[in-house]
Parts: C-alpha cells; structure tokens; sequence
C-alpha cells in the first residue's frame, strides 16, 4: 500500500482529544431547517466509511444531532461493532453517534476517519464502555485515547494510500451491488413468479413431483455430544454464499452421522436447505462429512426431469421463495417450513437442455461475483495493513 517504509522519526505522542473535537450542534426541528436525511447505528456498514443508507426526516424523527459533509460519525454504543463513516451529506443522527471533526490544524480531517478505524482506537473505545446490555463509550475516554500523530507530510501520504485503497473498496462494492441486481433480474427471468410463469405458459410442476426432500434429523434428537466428532450444522452454521463455519457446531459421534449418512445418501451435489429460522437458505452438502440439525432439509432430484444445478437456483428464486411463504407454519414464533408444504408447492420447469443453458449463464455472473468478492477481502486485508502502518506501536 506504502511505497517506502513508514519512519515516526517525528511523530509527537497526542490525546485524541487535543486534535479532535466532539461536535455539539443540534437543530431542535430538523425538517423546517431544510434537513431531509436522518441516520442511524443501523445505516452505519462495520467496515464501511461510506454511508449508503439513511431514513427520511419527513417521516418523522426524534434525532437531533446535526452533522455535515466531512465530518465523522463513530458509533459509541456496542463499539466494538466497528461503525465509522464519513459523512457527505447534510443530517441528523442519532444521539449513540458520536459527531467528529479536527480541532486544529496538527491533523488533517482526512486522516481522522482512518484513525478511528485503527485496532488500537477500537481497543480503547470497547474497553472504556459501560453497560452489559448496550455497553457505550464516552467522550471524555475517547479523549483520553493516546497514539503517535505524524508530521502533516507523512498525514498527507498515509492519507493518499488509505483514500485509494478506500476508492477501490467503494469500486468493488458498487461493481457487487450490480452484479446481484444482475443476477437477481437473470434469475426473475429464468425461474418467474407461478402467475407470470402461466401468462407465458411455461411448464409447471408440483415440486414434490420431481425433488425428494430428506429430513435428516425427524426426531429432533441427538445422543449425548462429544469432543471428537462430526460436526453438527445448523442454518446459523451458513456462512457466505456456499460455505459452513464448523467452528461454533457442536460435535455428534460418528454412529449418529452414520444414521443420518444412510437416512440421506448425503452426495455432494445434494442442496442442503434452511426450513427454520433465516429461511431459504441454501447451498451445496459439499465434500467435508456433517450432520444436520431439524432446521435444515436435504434436497435431492426425483428423476432426470431437474437437474441438481438448476435444483439449487430455483431454490434460490424468489419464485419459489413466494410460493412456500404463502403457507408456511409459524404457529411457533419462527418460521418453520414444513416438507409437505414445500412439496405441495408449483414451481417453472424448463427443459433440461434450457436448465443447463440458464445455469451456465447464472454461474458466470456468480463466478464474477466471487471474484469480486474475493478482492473486496483482499483490499480489506491491504486496509488493515495501512491501518496498522498509522497505528504503529502506539
């Protein structure tokens, strides 16, 4: 990120409340001063300078705390939650941000952002909290918070690498952004709502007809875990677009995996499926050996009608989405859906030769988002790094 190694041969040892200032203006009737954005801890992205959402003041708002463009807003409450961003708009927010700014000119207003974001800045904020329920920080430890400040020249090319690679990341994140609004409107279009599907009479069928759908854990029971085991997934388990986080799962023996193993037949290609919770969920079994827990079902082609490829997208529709939320049990506070209310549903079924034409063109659009998701990984990686540089040995 730096072209040449970072001396602090003349950085000064500061409290951050000797060069930032916590801003105090308030504007009792926001909307008839002409503000029209109001912002929350909830439009605030942990990681994210940029603020891409907001609410609407005409809607109505109790904030009162007034920011401006340039000016950064740091989430006091739940900080290690990591919310900071900088503001280019005019509005109001909530009174658990914090609004900063320099209050000289040792700092340029461009570094400030970045200094927030710093591991040692966060350690700080998150350790000088109170509360158990909602934890916040206060200005008067924030100030309290030291760390080594550069010269203004050495501000002004830490500020360069971090604003490019912040450019970047902004870069990638809109290319992301329309590359899913890409892929949602390509997968309307391949697998449509029943009722449009009937307007441009495409094949319909009963989903039970042409998918078996396993539960791999009927009794809702398991033996005694254990250390050593397979681990046992459930929906929160799901991380990514098709992966599991085995990290958190609890671990059943070997024989309970055989059961469900024998119950399943478990391929690789099968589509795991979340019922419960975060509906809709789905993915791939993969290679690595797993259990499941009652808030997943297995899905598996009844013949050669549906491809295992095409099984895994229209899972993913909003077609079928629709069409199973229409009748799902949720007698128990979370929604639950039951195999034969998936089973009962209609779903668009191509030919098999346009199921294979309409998965390539779904996975090339996936595949690019991959990538872009991996350099966006990438680029954070390569921010951290920077952050570190200006963090130093504080």
């Amino acid at each position: 990120m730096l072209d040449r190694p970072i001396s602090r041969a003349g950085w000064t040892r500061v409290a951050f409340g000797d060069v930032v200032r916590l801003s105090k203006a308030r504007v009792a009737n926001p909307e008839a001063a002409g503000i029209e954005r109001v912002v929350g801890l909830e439009h605030i992205e942990p990681g994210d300078l940029r603020i891409r959402r907001w609410g609407d003041v005409a809607d109505g708002t109790t904030f009162t705390t007034l920011f401006k463009p340039g000016q950064v807003l740091f989430g006091k409450r739940r900080a290690y939650q990591r919310k900071v961003a900088v503001a280019d708009f005019e509005g109001v927010c909530s009174g658990d941000i914090y609004v900063l700014e320099p209050s000289n000119d040792r700092l340029l207003p461009e570094l400030l952002p970045f200094l927030c974001q710093t591991d040692a800045f966060f350690d700080h904020a998150v350790g000088t909290s109170a509360g158990s329920l909602s934890p916040r920080t206060n200005w008067t430890s924030l100030a309290s918070f030291e760390f080594l400040l550069p010269p203004i020249q050495e501000q002004a090319r830490l500020v360069e690498a971090l604003s490019a690679n912040e450019a970047a990341l902004n870069a990638c994140h809109l290319a992301t952004e329309s590359g899913e609004e890409l892929l949602r409107s390509m997968l309307i279009e391949a697998i449509p709502p029943v009722s449009t599907a009937k307007t441009r009479g495409l094949p319909l069928v009963r989903f039970g007809d042409v998918v078996a759908i396993l539960d791999p854990n009927p009794s809702h029971r398991y033996p005694d875990y254990v250390e050593e085991g397979v681990p046992l997934v459930s929906t929160q388990d799901f991380v990514g677009e098709d992966g599991y986080d085995y990290a958190g799962c609890k671990r059943v023996p070997s024989p309970t995996f055989a059961e469900q193993k024998a119950r399943c037949g478990f391929d690789e290609h099968d589509v795991v499926f979340a019922r419960k919770g975060v509906l809709g969920l789905s993915r791939y079994y993969g290679r690595d050996e797993k259990c499941f827990s009652h808030t997943i079902v297995i899905m598996k082609p009844r013949g050669a009608e549906i491809t295992r490829e095409f099984l895994l997208w229209l899972t993913r529709s909003a077609s079928f989405m629709g069409e199973i939320q229409r009748s799902m049990n949720s007698n128990s506070g979370v929604p639950t859906l039951g195999i034969e209310t998936m089973n009962a549903v209609q779903v668009p079924l191509p030919s098999v030769a346009e199921q294979k034409l309409v998965v390539g063109q779904l996975e090339t659009v996936n595949q690019a988002l991959g990538q872009l998701r991996s350099r966006r990984v990438s680029l954070f990686a390569l921010k951290k790094h920077g952050l570190s540089e200006l963090a130093g040995h504080n």
